[in-house]
């Protein structure tokens, strides 16, 4: 005989201190802790909570990964390819969260997106699976920005941008601790930086974005706590990852913070003709190592569908890949780390074959703990 199965009392529950109530909830899978924030104001408030969240077994890892395709004919839908299972989804931003036909994505980092709305002179930050957002006021009006990147810290973000269509230019950084922007003049590194690709956000590493510029190139990174322009120069005053010669672009990507790595993609030739394409790593002496090159045949696919304009190119990693893209072609070249093979991801089935530009693609990580 099955022994009759006991309810606990409801005013136990209702007598446990707070901190052990909390406790017990962080046990929970995403899904269920989900459906229990429209249960009262506390359970709520839980995902907003950094204390909360840094004890619950919810994470990015209880959510797939995905690669987000925004394009000027998307809307309030997205294209979704889940890396985890290998296939493609859509997503439709919920119904709180619905936003102007004009709203631009502009960057992702650790679940949240941003993006622009110049319609309303500003900006705005969301996590889609908490359902909650920030919108953020333009720093001043108007406001012509280039180079934005939203870059996770471990007490919320910050978002980088500059104001470089006036003299002299700016540099603002958004600070989400204090809900403010910084502005933070600028000497002479902006106008190497626009004349590169527009679709390359700045790449987080040691505490600072890194830029490429163009010929001659070279790296410049600017100090997101002090906000500081500065070439990469070693304790003994000698200036580091200095790059290879006969490269015809560069871009550079971070392995998020898995091991701290930097890579170096850029196509080598002459004449501003790529011939191939090369991965490096940024080595402990600050000196580029050769990791691999592009296949052949896959390195003249790239080249002929961005017609040798680099500008269209932009890299960004993603779960172990290093993908490169190109603006005006839908499928992704991208790299796999731990396997040390070049593969192509397929364009997504459902998109239109009229579309022929404006193909945006970010890195997507669900965390529940994202805080806008």
């Amino acid at each position: 005989m099955v022994p009759k199965r006991r309810e606990m009392d409801p005013a136990i529950w209702s007598r446990l201190p707070e901190d052990l109530l909390d406790h017990v909830l962080s046990f929970l899978p995403p899904k269920k802790l989900l459906k229990l924030r429209s249960t009262c104001k506390h359970f709520n408030s839980l995902l907003f909570s950094p204390s909360f969240l840094s004890k619950t077994k919810c994470s990015s890892s209880a959510f797939s990964c995905f690669i987000l395709l925004s394009h000027p004919q998307c809307y309030d839908q997205y294209p979704l390819y889940d890396s985890t299972h290998g296939t493609w989804r859509r997503l439709s931003l919920p119904y709180s969260l619905l936003l102007p036909s004009a709203a631009t994505l502009l960057s992702s980092s650790k679940g949240l997106l941003c993006f622009s709305l110049p319609s309303s002179s500003s900006f705005v930050v969301c996590n889609l699976v908490t359902l909650s957002s920030r919108t953020i006021d333009f720093p001043t009006y108007p406001f012509d920005f280039e180079l934005l990147t939203l870059v996770s810290t471990p007490s919320g973000y910050k978002i980088f941008l500059l104001f470089a269509k006036s003299f002299p230019n700016y540099a603002f950084v958004y600070d989400s601790t204090d809900q403010s922007w910084s502005k933070f003049d600028i000497d002479g590194f902006p106008s190497m930086i626009l004349s590169q690709s527009s679709h390359q956000e700045g790449v987080f590493y040691k505490g600072s974005l890194y830029f490429t510029t163009p010929e001659p190139f070279s790296i410049v990174r600017f100090d997101l706590e002090n906000g500081i322009w500065e070439t990469p120069y070693d304790a003994n005053d000698h200036m580091t990852m200095m790059l290879p010669h006969e490269l015809t672009f560069s871009r550079l990507v971070n392995d998020g913070e898995e091991s701290n790595k930097l890579y170096l993609i850029g196509g080598v030739g002459r004449n501003g003709i790529s011939t191939t394409m090369k991965l490096w790593e940024l080595g402990c002496g600050g000196n580029w190592i050769e990791v691999e090159r592009v296949p052949e045949m896959m390195c003249r696919k790239f080249m002929s569908v961005c017609y040798h304009n680099y500008d269209h190119v932009y890299c960004f990693w993603h779960q172990g890949m290093i993908c490169v893209c190109c603006y005006t072609w839908p499928e992704i070249l991208y790299y796999n780390v731990a396997r040390r093979t070049w593969h192509w991801l397929p364009s997504c089935p459902s998109l239109p074959h009229k579309w022929s530009c404006g193909f945006r693609w970010f890195s997507f990580l669900p965390h529940l703990y994202a805080l806008v």
